[in-house]
C-alpha cells in the first residue's frame, strides 16, 4: 500500500487524494511510512554486520559496493554513518613501512632527555615521521611537539622522505616558537633527522641535538603517543581519496581538534592551546597585558 501511494502520489493525484480515494487515512499513512523505514534501516544495520563480519577488512566503499551488489540502493555517506555509529569503522592493520633509517654514517648525537627536568616550554621538541595511505599511495608527515605542552607546533606532508619534509616541520616550528637557550630538539636516529640540513637549522638557531637510543623506541615515546592519536581517532577513521584531501582533514585534526580541543591528563585536562594559554596567564603580573 506504502509502495502505491508513493508510486502514483505526484504524479496525477496528489497525495491526499490518493489517500482519499484509497479510503488511506493520512496520518496512519505517515505512521506506516515511519514505521517501514525504521524497518529498513534495521535491515540495513543487519545487511552491513553480516558484510563486516564476512570481511573484516572492508572500509565503508567496498561495504557500499557490496550493498549495491545484494540490491540496496544506499549512497555511501549513510553507510558510513551507521558504520561509526556501530563502531564498525575498519581500522586497518597494513604492512608497516619504516620511515626510520638508522643504518647510515651520520653523527648520532646522545640522548639528552633523561638529564632534563622541564619546567614549562620550549625546553624540549619532540619530533617523529610516520606514513598515511591514500587510496593508491602512502604519504607521510613529520611532526614536532613541544613536550611540556603536547602542542604540536610543526608539521609536514609530502610524498616521499626526502630531506625537505623533516625540514618543513621545523621551519613551522621556528616560525611561531621563541628558542629558549636549553632548548633540546629530540628525535629518532633516522637519516632525515641526521642529515647535514637539518642539524645545521638546529645548531644555527643554537638548538642542542639529542637521539633516542637504538633500538629504544621508547624514548620517544611522546612523540609516538602523537602519532598513535592521529591514527587512531583521524587517519582509521577515513579513506583520504587523494593528498589533497589527506592535507585538509590532517590539518584540520592537528589544528582544530588536537591542539584546541582534544583534553589532556597530563595537563590536567585542557587541550594543549588552553594549557599553553593557562601559563601564560600565570607569568603575566595582574593588570598587565602583553
Amino acid at each position: 500500500m506504502i509502495a502505491l501511494i508513493e508510486q502514483e502520489a505526484g504524479a496525477e493525484l496528489s497525495l491526499a487524494a490518493m489517500c482519499c480515494a484509497l479510503s488511506v487515512n493520512r496520518a496512519a499513512y505517515y505512521r506506516a511510512r515511519h514505521k517501514s523505514t525504521s524497518c529498513d534501516d534495521v535491515e540495513l544495520r543487519d545487511a552491513i554486520q553480516r558484510i563486516a563480519l564476512e570481511m573484516p577488512g572492508y572500509g565503508s566503499r567496498r561495504i557500499t559496493a557490496e550493498l549495491h551488489r545484494r540490491g540496496w540502493r544506499i549512497n555511501r555517506k549513510r553507510v558510513q554513518r551507521i558504520m561509526r555509529e556501530d563502531n564498525l569503522l575498519c581500522l586497518r592493520r597494513v604492512k608497516r613501512l619504516r620511515t626510520t633509517d638508522s643504518s647510515h654514517a651520520l653523527t648520532v648525537y646522545p640522548n639528552l632527555v633523561p638529564e632534563l627536568d622541564l619546567t614549562g616550554l620550549n625546553q624540549l621538541w619532540v619530533a617523529d615521521i610516520t606514513y598515511i595511505r591514500l587510496q593508491r599511495e602512502f604519504v607521510y608527515l613529520a611532526v614536532l611537539l613541544d613536550a611540556y605542552s603536547r602542542r604540536c607546533i610543526g608539521w609536514s606532508l609530502g610524498c616521499t622522505l626526502e630531506a625537505e619534509l623533516t625540514l618543513g616541520a621545523l621551519r613551522m616550528a621556528l616560525a611561531q616558537r621563541a628558542r629558549r637557550p636549553e632548548l633540546v630538539h629530540h628525535s629518532d636516529r633516522g637519516v632525515q633527522y641526521a642529515a647535514g640540513p637539518y642539524t645545521a637549522l638546529l645548531a644555527d638557531h643554537g638548538i642542542a641535538i639529542s637521539m633516542s637510543r637504538k633500538a629504544s623506541p621508547n624514548d620517544n615515546a611522546l612523540a609516538e603517543s602523537f602519532i598513535k592519536t592521529l591514527k587512531y581517532e583521524e587517519v582509521y577513521l577515513f579513506e583520504y581519496e587523494d593528498f589533497a584531501e589527506a592535507q585538509q582533514r590532517i590539518e584540520e585534526f592537528i589544528e582544530r581538534v588536537y591542539n584546541e580541543k582534544r583534553l589532556h591528563s597530563a595537563l590536567d585536562y585542557r587541550p594543549p592551546n588552553e594549557y599553553e594559554q593557562w601559563l601564560l596567564d600565570q607569568q603575566t603580573p595582574a593588570g598587565v597585558t602583553e
